[in-house]
């Protein structure tokens, strides 16, 4: 066994530092392939920190493929892989199918095509010289007249005038949290919230303090007592189709959480970037609750990830404050992939593509049901399923198995706000093996990991 003592970055949750730290020391050859790493409790004693840090640290590197066990033996650097970063591509010489990483699935070259008819149009203009120009802050006008239309058709109506473009819904939370939190500020969002989230906040030394949540969501009650609580002014929450649960809060919950930011004078940054696939769902919360909601939402789970095309509605009156923090931190989104989207919005092909997406996701849902049986939250239009394991295991170690078994899938901890214990779970995503055939061959590997027992797990965590 080495005797490691990572160099810690600061201002991120100390097991994402630990983690990055193993990705940094791999990747400058200091830990070779093979390598066996300080057990869980020696790691905790050199960098003062507790177990449960050290077992967070070491499931999100067997998540990003960096690190493997053997039973009896110990954790071991993995040997290095090709392809995509994070992702281990053999365990005993079958290739692991990638269900970590929440990508929408392909639907037979659909947006391919939909891209080359758009690019066609863009070619037959005479004014294509202004989408290589800075771009307005807040994005072209006919951009956001674009996104007006499209948050339209998803529910919530709004003027384009309180539209902003981003480069992706994750720009447009750094541009809010940059704007409406300063250092040391407390969010409040669900106990189990999106990763991303938690990096954004480490990156900004900001605190998340998580809210207690059920089948239906964040719920109204546990929001009202930590207002009370934390003091806190800003609460980010994900109501339809959350991410990692899958919970899609109802009209009624809704109603009750808008009661409580109006009551303690929140401001909500509502998270949508799924909505567009849900089926009928109730009215965001922005809809709810207007003058206090900044509504983000983006094309990358419904269209393609590769656009980076995110649009943030505005509270009456401060797009153009959000505008100007867009502009430092960007300068504005792409005009000419943005042009794509709107090309998208106007003729038709994003709607196409969206109803294509989720067929596919309802036949990907499917084929899930029928493999795993029992034990999995879905939400229609989703492409990932949340699936509580039987009490036999944790979750990080089921995660280990499971990559033993030939699939990646996301531990409960990679989600858990502060400290909390994570719940015996781990996030499916189903959208991201390539085919149909290669999902089966994943859900497969996810029941004979269930079939197994903890004691024949990994020694990873």
């Amino acid at each position: 066994m080495t005797i490691w003592r990572p160099i810690l970055k600061r201002g991120v949750h100390r097991y994402l530092a630990i983690a990055q730290a193993l990705a940094d020391d791999i990747a400058s050859g200091r830990l070779k392939s093979g390598t066996r790493l300080p057990t869980h409790r020696d790691l905790a004693d050199t960098l003062g920190v507790t177990i449960g840090t050290v077992s967070r640290a070491y499931a999100e590197a067997s998540r990003r493929g960096l690190i493997g066990g053997e039973v009896g033996r110990g954790t071991f650097v993995s040997a290095p892989v090709g392809g995509e970063p994070g992702v281990a591509d053999q365990v005993g010489g079958a290739a692991v199918v990638e269900m970590s990483v929440n990508h929408p699935a392909p639907i037979d070259g659909a947006e391919g095509v939909a891209l080359q008819e758009a690019l066609a149009s863009l070619a037959r203009r005479r004014d294509l010289s202004a989408l290589l120009a800075y771009p307005a802050d807040a994005g072209a006008r006919s951009h956001r007249e674009a996104a007006a239309e499209w948050l339209s058709r998803g529910g919530h109506a709004v003027g384009a005038d309180r539209i902003v473009v981003s480069s992706g819904s994750q720009h447009g939370l750094v541009a809010l949290l940059s704007m409406l939190a300063g250092d040391g500020d407390v969010i409040l969002t669900e106990e189990l919230t999106y990763p991303g989230l938690k990096a954004l906040a480490g990156l900004l030394r900001l605190r998340l303090v998580g809210v207690a949540m059920d089948g239906g969501g964040m719920m109204a009650d546990a929001l009202d007592a930590a207002c009370r609580t934390s003091g806190a002014r800003l609460v980010y929450c994900v109501p339809t189709i959350h991410n990692p649960t899958c919970a899609t809060m109802s009209a009624k919950r809704r109603e009750e959480i808008a009661a409580v930011i109006r009551r303690h004078g929140l401001t909500a940054i509502e998270d949508d970037v799924h909505g567009r696939l849900a089926v009928d769902p109730p009215a965001p919360l922005a809809a709810i609750v207007p003058e206090s909601t900044y509504y983000v939402t983006s094309t990358s789970k419904t269209l393609a990830p590769g656009l980076r095309v995110g649009f943030v509605a505005a509270p009456p009156g401060m797009a153009e404050r959000l505008a100007a923090t867009v502009r430092i931190t960007t300068w504005g989104a792409a005009p000419l992939t943005t042009e794509v989207v709107a090309e998208w919005i106007r003729n038709g092909a994003a709607e196409s593509i969206l109803a294509a997406r989720r067929a596919e996701a309802a036949e990907r849902q499917r084929l899930a049901r029928e493999t795993l049986v029992s034990g999995a939250q879905m939400s229609a239009g989703a492409y990932h399923v949340w699936m509580t394991l039987p009490d036999r295991w944790r979750s990080a170690t089921f995660a280990g198995e499971a990559r033993r078994s030939g699939v990646a899938v996301t531990a409960a901890d990679a989600f858990v706000v502060g400290d909390a214990e994570a719940p015996a779970a781990v996030r499916l995503c189903l959208g991201t093996p390539r085919s149909r055939a290669d999902l089966a061959r994943g859900l497969r590997a996810v029941r004979q990991a269930l079939e197994s027992r903890p004691e024949t797990a990994l020694a990873i965590v």
